[in-house]
Protein backbone atom coordinates (compact mmCIF):
# COMPACT_ATOMS: atom_id res chain seq x y z
CA UNK A 1 0.00 0.00 0.00
CA UNK A 2 1.03 3.39 -0.85
CA UNK A 3 0.80 5.65 1.75
CA UNK A 4 0.43 9.50 1.96
CA UNK A 5 0.76 11.63 4.95
CA UNK A 6 -0.95 15.10 4.84
CA UNK A 7 0.69 17.59 7.15
CA UNK A 8 -1.71 20.58 6.97
CA UNK A 9 -5.19 20.73 5.42
CA UNK A 10 -5.14 23.12 2.69
CA UNK A 11 -1.90 21.02 1.10
CA UNK A 12 -3.32 18.59 -0.05
CA UNK A 13 -2.44 15.51 -2.80
CA UNK A 14 -3.50 17.56 -5.63
CA UNK A 15 -2.24 16.10 -8.68
CA UNK A 16 -0.61 13.39 -6.87
CA UNK A 17 -4.16 12.13 -6.21
CA UNK A 18 -5.43 12.69 -9.80
CA UNK A 19 -2.52 10.93 -11.07
CA UNK A 20 -2.58 7.70 -9.16
CA UNK A 21 -6.22 7.81 -9.35
CA UNK A 22 -5.35 7.89 -13.62
CA UNK A 23 -3.42 4.86 -13.56
CA UNK A 24 -5.27 2.76 -11.18
CA UNK A 25 -2.74 2.98 -7.99
CA UNK A 26 -4.46 2.27 -4.56
CA UNK A 27 -3.58 5.02 -1.84
CA UNK A 28 -4.27 5.70 1.59
CA UNK A 29 -3.92 9.64 3.03
CA UNK A 30 -3.09 9.62 6.61
CA UNK A 31 -3.80 12.79 8.67
CA UNK A 32 -1.60 13.00 12.04
CA UNK A 33 -1.88 16.95 12.58
CA UNK A 34 -5.89 15.55 13.07
CA UNK A 35 -4.91 12.90 15.14
CA UNK A 36 -4.84 9.89 12.50
CA UNK A 37 -2.21 7.11 14.38
CA UNK A 38 0.89 6.45 12.12
CA UNK A 39 0.81 3.07 11.04
CA UNK A 40 3.87 0.45 11.16
CA UNK A 41 6.31 0.98 8.58
CA UNK A 42 5.62 -2.52 7.62
CA UNK A 43 2.44 -2.20 6.69
CA UNK A 44 3.31 0.23 3.54
CA UNK A 45 5.35 -0.38 0.21
CA UNK A 46 6.20 3.59 -0.33
CA UNK A 47 5.39 7.05 1.91
CA UNK A 48 5.22 9.96 0.17
CA UNK A 49 4.81 13.08 2.42
CA UNK A 50 3.44 16.16 1.67
CA UNK A 51 3.91 20.01 2.80
CA UNK A 52 2.52 22.22 5.19
CA UNK A 53 2.97 25.80 6.12
CA UNK A 54 4.33 24.77 9.55
CA UNK A 55 8.21 24.26 9.99
CA UNK A 56 10.46 21.15 10.22
CA UNK A 57 11.37 22.01 13.40
CA UNK A 58 7.77 23.76 14.39
CA UNK A 59 7.52 20.64 17.32
CA UNK A 60 6.39 22.95 20.47
CA UNK A 61 3.49 24.48 18.24
CA UNK A 62 2.70 20.81 16.24
CA UNK A 63 3.80 18.02 18.47
CA UNK A 64 2.68 15.39 15.44
CA UNK A 65 5.66 16.42 14.18
CA UNK A 66 8.30 14.58 16.80
CA UNK A 67 6.65 11.62 15.97
CA UNK A 68 6.72 11.87 12.55
CA UNK A 69 10.21 12.38 12.43
CA UNK A 70 10.91 9.29 14.06
CA UNK A 71 8.55 7.75 11.54
CA UNK A 72 10.85 8.94 8.92
CA UNK A 73 14.11 7.34 9.79
CA UNK A 74 12.24 4.17 10.64
CA UNK A 75 10.98 4.17 7.18
CA UNK A 76 14.37 5.15 5.51
CA UNK A 77 16.53 2.77 7.59
CA UNK A 78 14.10 -0.27 6.63
CA UNK A 79 14.57 0.47 2.72
CA UNK A 80 11.11 1.54 1.95
CA UNK A 81 10.97 4.22 -0.92
CA UNK A 82 10.34 7.74 0.42
CA UNK A 83 9.18 10.91 -1.29
CA UNK A 84 9.62 14.18 0.69
CA UNK A 85 7.36 17.49 -0.86
CA UNK A 86 8.41 20.76 0.36
CA UNK A 87 7.95 20.28 4.55
CA UNK A 88 8.22 16.74 3.20
CA UNK A 89 11.69 16.96 2.49
CA UNK A 90 12.58 19.48 5.44
CA UNK A 91 11.32 16.84 7.66
CA UNK A 92 13.80 14.12 5.65
CA UNK A 93 16.45 16.11 6.01
CA UNK A 94 15.67 17.27 9.85
CA UNK A 95 15.14 13.18 10.53
CA UNK A 96 18.50 12.43 9.41
CA UNK A 97 20.38 15.27 11.41
CA UNK A 98 20.75 17.71 9.02
CA UNK A 99 19.44 21.69 9.69
CA UNK A 100 16.47 23.44 8.57
CA UNK A 101 17.21 27.23 7.71
CA UNK A 102 14.02 29.35 8.16
CA UNK A 103 13.49 32.45 5.91
CA UNK A 104 16.42 30.71 3.58
CA UNK A 105 16.55 30.66 -0.37
CA UNK A 106 12.56 31.85 -0.42
CA UNK A 107 10.69 31.32 -3.47
CA UNK A 108 7.30 31.79 -4.74
CA UNK A 109 5.48 30.86 -8.03
CA UNK A 110 6.58 28.75 -11.29
CA UNK A 111 10.49 28.75 -11.29
CA UNK A 112 13.08 27.01 -12.98
CA UNK A 113 15.19 24.09 -11.53
CA UNK A 114 18.71 22.51 -12.89
CA UNK A 115 19.73 19.13 -12.43
CA UNK A 116 23.50 19.22 -11.39
CA UNK A 117 25.18 16.67 -12.62
CA UNK A 118 24.99 13.97 -9.72
CA UNK A 119 20.40 14.79 -10.52
CA UNK A 120 21.31 13.80 -14.11
CA UNK A 121 22.15 9.94 -13.66
CA UNK A 122 18.94 9.86 -10.58
CA UNK A 123 16.25 7.14 -10.96
CA UNK A 124 13.97 10.21 -9.62
CA UNK A 125 14.96 12.55 -12.52
CA UNK A 126 14.71 9.96 -15.21
CA UNK A 127 13.57 11.26 -18.24
CA UNK A 128 12.93 14.68 -16.86
CA UNK A 129 15.11 17.62 -18.25
CA UNK A 130 17.98 19.11 -16.87
CA UNK A 131 16.20 22.28 -16.82
CA UNK A 132 12.57 22.53 -15.93
CA UNK A 133 9.75 24.52 -14.38
CA UNK A 134 7.82 23.76 -11.06
CA UNK A 135 6.09 25.73 -8.79
CA UNK A 136 7.77 26.88 -5.06
CA UNK A 137 6.28 28.24 -2.10
CA UNK A 138 8.46 28.18 0.25
CA UNK A 139 10.46 30.25 3.30
CA UNK A 140 12.39 27.71 4.75
CA UNK A 141 15.19 25.19 3.23
CA UNK A 142 16.95 21.83 3.80
CA UNK A 143 20.59 21.48 4.26
CA UNK A 144 21.93 18.03 2.54
CA UNK A 145 22.43 15.24 5.53
CA UNK A 146 25.79 13.39 5.96
CA UNK A 147 25.56 10.91 3.26
CA UNK A 148 23.22 12.07 1.18
CA UNK A 149 23.82 13.66 -2.19
CA UNK A 150 22.53 16.61 -4.03
CA UNK A 151 19.94 16.31 -6.93
CA UNK A 152 18.75 19.43 -7.62
CA UNK A 153 19.27 23.29 -7.41
CA UNK A 154 18.00 26.63 -8.87
CA UNK A 155 19.02 30.27 -9.24
CA UNK A 156 17.83 31.37 -5.58
CA UNK A 157 17.77 28.23 -3.53
CA UNK A 158 20.81 26.09 -3.77
CA UNK A 159 19.42 22.58 -2.47
CA UNK A 160 16.04 21.90 -4.76
CA UNK A 161 16.66 17.83 -4.32
CA UNK A 162 18.31 15.33 -2.58
CA UNK A 163 18.61 11.71 -2.21
CA UNK A 164 19.79 9.70 0.78
CA UNK A 165 20.66 5.63 0.26
CA UNK A 166 19.03 4.15 -2.99
CA UNK A 167 15.30 4.68 -1.83
CA UNK A 168 14.53 8.03 0.05
CA UNK A 169 14.50 11.68 -1.93
CA UNK A 170 13.59 15.10 -0.78
CA UNK A 171 12.57 17.71 -2.72
CA UNK A 172 11.81 21.35 -2.13
CA UNK A 173 9.76 22.06 -4.72
CA UNK A 174 5.78 21.34 -5.16
CA UNK A 175 4.70 18.95 -7.96
CA UNK A 176 1.76 18.72 -6.80
CA UNK A 177 -0.26 21.70 -7.47
CA UNK A 178 -3.46 22.94 -9.02
CA UNK A 179 -5.05 26.22 -9.67
CA UNK A 180 -7.29 25.70 -6.42
CA UNK A 181 -4.09 25.33 -4.11
CA UNK A 182 -2.41 27.88 -5.76
CA UNK A 183 -5.57 30.11 -4.86
CA UNK A 184 -5.76 28.63 -1.69
CA UNK A 185 -2.11 29.10 -0.51
CA UNK A 186 -2.82 33.08 -1.69
CA UNK A 187 -5.43 33.49 0.72
CA UNK A 188 -2.75 32.72 3.25
CA UNK A 189 -0.94 36.09 3.77
CA UNK A 190 -2.10 40.14 2.17
CA UNK A 191 0.68 40.40 0.27
CA UNK A 192 0.31 36.85 -1.81
CA UNK A 193 -3.59 37.52 -1.64
CA UNK A 194 -2.81 40.12 -3.90
CA UNK A 195 -0.57 38.17 -6.26
CA UNK A 196 -3.14 35.61 -6.65
CA UNK A 197 -4.08 35.78 -10.44
CA UNK A 198 -0.68 36.88 -11.66
CA UNK A 199 1.08 33.36 -9.94
CA UNK A 200 -2.29 31.50 -12.05
CA UNK A 201 -1.56 33.30 -14.98
CA UNK A 202 1.95 32.68 -14.78
CA UNK A 203 1.12 28.60 -13.48
CA UNK A 204 -1.24 28.38 -16.79
CA UNK A 205 1.57 29.63 -19.11
CA UNK A 206 3.69 26.62 -17.52
CA UNK A 207 0.91 24.02 -17.01
CA UNK A 208 1.60 21.16 -19.18
CA UNK A 209 4.88 21.06 -19.24
CA UNK A 210 4.30 21.45 -15.27
CA UNK A 211 1.94 18.67 -15.12
CA UNK A 212 4.49 16.15 -17.52
CA UNK A 213 7.01 16.69 -15.36
CA UNK A 214 5.05 16.32 -11.83
CA UNK A 215 3.73 13.02 -13.67
CA UNK A 216 6.94 11.75 -14.62
CA UNK A 217 8.47 12.05 -11.13
CA UNK A 218 5.70 10.17 -9.49
CA UNK A 219 5.79 7.11 -12.09
CA UNK A 220 9.78 7.14 -11.73
CA UNK A 221 9.08 6.98 -7.35
CA UNK A 222 6.00 4.40 -8.11
CA UNK A 223 8.50 2.19 -10.52
CA UNK A 224 11.35 2.67 -7.80
CA UNK A 225 8.45 0.91 -5.32
CA UNK A 226 7.64 -1.83 -7.35
CA UNK A 227 3.60 -0.25 -7.45
CA UNK A 228 4.39 0.13 -11.19
CA UNK A 229 5.91 -0.60 -14.66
Amino acid sequence: MLLIIQNDPEVPPGTIAENLEAIGIVYAVHHPYNGDPLPDPRDMSALIVLGGAMGANDDARHPFLCELKGFIRKVVAAGIPYFGICLGGQLLAAALGARVASNRWEELGSLPVELVPTGQGDFLFEGIPRKFITFQWHHDSFDIPDGGVLLASSPLCGHQAFRYGTTAWGVQFHPEVTEQIIRDWCAWDRSTAGRTEELIIAYHVMENEYKAVSRQLLVNFLTCAGLFS
